[in-house]
């Protein structure tokens, strides 16, 4: 007879993994060399390494602005130090802007939206920088073909709450990342325009009822109310985007 305690016994399985895109979308006040950091996943889809530009400056106090050109207020983002840290940003990506592009965080720029959210999330990766100051040497915007991208129409004190607004935009549109992709395709702005009202349980609430049609079992007629819903909040709230809307619809 063989003693049960004689055989070896099997490794327990350990649980199942699940990913959710692998991403490395990092930041941290913490320098580098004090992380224990297993570098980056292949294949994954890269947004945000901090790198601080004081690590390029120059002189005693780490410089890495100067005065403008020609005179006037603040101070500016000297080119050659914004390139010495663009260069270790982009170590190891694709060389087209398409697969990875340089974002420069401006009021000046291109307002963010939806579709450059879906944009950004269709490469592999992204470089942001964030503007501080009076803003960039444009020598560096040009040399790197930097795109400058607006979060909106006001100032802030530098790019890097934009950054992550606009990360945030995009990472989840990644697949994997959130538990029903579906839930991207019928919000606000994914087809140009807002989101039509949602309602769930109780049927009743202080009152107020849901909707019959949304509880007729009609998914034609619920179809028609979300589009006329979308439709008349667009027209009330975003005139820009209902004008933006119905010059499409004409071209097509």
């Amino acid at each position: 007879m063989t003693d049960p305690r004689d055989t070896p016994a099997k490794p327990a399985k350990s649980p199942a993994l699940k990913s959710h895109g692998r991403l490395q979308a990092r930041a941290s006040l913490t320098p580098r060399s004090l992380m224990d950091d297993p570098g980056p996943l292949a294949g994954a889809w890269r947004a945000l390494e901090t790198i601080d530009l004081r690590e390029f400056g120059e002189g005693k106090h780490r410089n890495v602005d100067d005065t403008p050109a020609g005179g006037g207020a603040g101070m500016v983002l000297r080119a050659d130090i914004v390139a010495k840290a663009l260069d270790r940003a982009l170590e190891g990506a694709p060389p087209s802007r398409g697969r990875w592009p340089v974002i420069y965080l401006s009021p000046r720029g291109r307002r963010f939206d939806q579709a450059m959210a879906r944009d950004f999330a269709r490469a592999d990766g992204i470089t942001m920088l964030c503007g501080r100051f009076e803003g960039v040497d444009e020598r560096v915007l040009e040399d790197y073909e930097v795109l400058e991208v607006s979060l909106g129409d006001f100032v802030m004190t530098g790019g890097e709450i934009a950054a992550q607004a606009m990360i945030d935009a995009t990472v989840r549109l990644l697949p994997g990342v959130l538990g029903n992709m579906a839930s991207t395709e019928d919000e606000s702005h994914s087809n140009g325009l807002l989101e039509h009202p949602q309602y769930t349980r109780p049927a009743e609430w202080r009152g107020r009822k849901i909707p019959e049609v949304l509880t007729s079992g009609n998914h034609g007629a619920v179809e028609t109310w979300r589009r006329e819903q979308s439709e008349r909040l667009t027209r009330e709230r975003r005139p820009d985007l209902w004008a933006a809307h119905q010059a499409r619809g004409q071209d097509d």
